[in-house]
């Protein structure tokens, strides 16, 4: 099964994260198919969030499923749109 979530980067105590579609059984931070954008909890400003939501439609209309925190970032892109 495939999935889209949110791998982690950055340092200890700066979390970053990458929007990923992985293969379930692979490892949070390790292998994906492709990334879709990115999440930096840390800055509140308008670049702390981008997903491509093109390519995040072709991948659920291929099957894939999306975590819950993913849900959560697609609609606060759709609230405020300047997000995107």
């Amino acid at each position: 099964m495939v999935v889209i979530r949110l791998a982690r980067a950055g340092a200890k105590s700066r979390p970053f994260y990458h929007i990923v579609v992985a293969d379930k059984r692979s490892p949070r931070d390790g292998r994906f198919i492709e990334r879709l954008g990115y999440y930096n909890p840390l800055k509140e400003s308008a670049d702390s969030l981008s997903i491509n939501l093109e390519r995040l439609k072709h991948w659920q209309n291929t099957g894939a499923q999306a975590s819950d925190t993913v849900v959560k970032l697609v609609k606060r892109i759709h609230k405020n749109p300047l997000l995107a």
